[in-house]
């Protein structure tokens, strides 16, 4: 599977999310074969709801399926608790992060559930949250619940 080409999207995904507004945050859910079966951006600031981040608005967008356990969840950004505990609810195996120098989600989590994790480190991607969180600390902030 090329990690790096999901990432791509999902840094796509981060742009639109950013040039809405909104965080750049960005996900994709890839199949076995490493298609892209859902998409998703933070759309906390453009809908108003607290629980819109990138990995759960992607698989809201993947709809109902039964083959969970077989996708690849690629993030911008290491997921927080929320995001990552959506994604253990539905067995996700296998997750791919383009960074967590900015933001260090709930990595432990994934590792005691044995869900594979994978860190790019990708300069894209820390360059990006890092310009955003500079930029614009309050919108941060208010997105990981600092007051």
């Amino acid at each position: 599977m090329d990690y790096q080409a999901l990432l791509n999207e999902a840094i796509k995904e981060a742009e639109l999310g950013l040039s809405e507004g909104g965080l750049p945050i960005g996900s994709v859910l890839a199949d076995s074969d490493g298609n892209v079966v859902a998409r998703g951006h933070n759309l906390r600031v453009q809908t108003g709801d607290p629980t819109a981040h990138a990995e759960v608005a992607c698989i809201r967008s993947a709809g109902r399926r039964r083959d969970w356990p077989r996708l690849t969840l690629v993030s911008t950004l290491s997921p927080c608790v929320r995001c990552t505990g959506t994604s253990l609810l539905y067995k996700i195996p296998r997750v791919v992060i383009g960074e967590n120098q900015n933001f260090m989600g709930a990595e432990d989590l994934f590792k005691q559930h044995g869900v594979e994790l994978i860190n790019l480190n990708d300069p894209r991607c820390i360059e990006l949250m890092a310009n955003f969180i500079r930029d614009k600390p309050d919108l941060w902030n208010e997105d990981i619940g600092i007051e």
